[in-house]
């Protein structure tokens, strides 16, 4: 698929289209080392893969999600407790475009002043590159002090804001997400089905 196109399906996917298909992913997590864990180590401690699931939208695999978390997560509060959001993509996406998805997500759940969201939309500018088959973009929640992000295991920025983090996340934890099955699968287990080595 021609990167435009991928683009215009995630955007519409986060924006505009009212029913997705998510399903949970049945395979056994990926192998783990060192140099794929240690953006995740480094944040969250005693850190494991508290869930995963696989979004497809009209029959498109889009990317495969994990959430990272210590054990004893508590699943009615993820906003408040340190985390790794990692998105694997299975297709080509122009990473403005998922920056703008994500500025109408974050309108549409209502956080942020139209303000710090056109703020919020040049920083995701900066940040996510365009995406294709395989690329990994990480997110870790640091409660109160804002969000940092890394694309293959490699950082490449922050945005120091609390009010941003919770709004970022909340595209896929807060319970009026778009995705909610996703959302079940990331945060079914509470603990852990995996444990993550420093």
């Amino acid at each position: 698929m021609h990167a435009r196109l991928g683009a215009a399906l995630m955007a519409a996917f986060l924006a505009a289209a009212p029913v997705a298909a998510q399903t949970t992913s049945t395979a056994s997590p990926p192998a783990t080392n060192a140099m794929t864990t240690a953006h995740i180590a480094r944040y969250v401690t005693d850190a494991r893969l508290a869930g995963e699931g696989k979004l497809t939208w009209l029959g498109f695999h889009v990317y495969d999600a994990r959430l990272y978390a210590p054990a004893g997560f508590d699943v009615s509060n993820p906003s408040a407790q340190q985390f790794v959001l990692e998105l694997t993509y299975a297709r080509k996406l122009e990473g403005k475009a998922i920056a703008e998805a994500s500025r109408d997500e974050m309108q549409r759940l209502a956080f942020g002043t139209p303000e710090q969201q056109t703020k919020w939309l040049g920083q995701m500018e900066k940040l996510f590159p365009d995406v294709e088959k395989g690329r990994r973009i990480a997110g870790v929640n640091q409660p109160g002090k804002g969000a940092r992000f890394y694309v293959d295991g490699n950082f490449v920025g922050s945005v120091d804001e609390p009010d941003f983090a919770r709004a970022f996340f909340a595209i896929w934890l807060d319970p009026r997400t778009r995705a909610p099955r996703l959302r079940d699968s990331l945060l079914k287990a509470g603990g852990a089905t995996a444990a993550i080595a420093p």
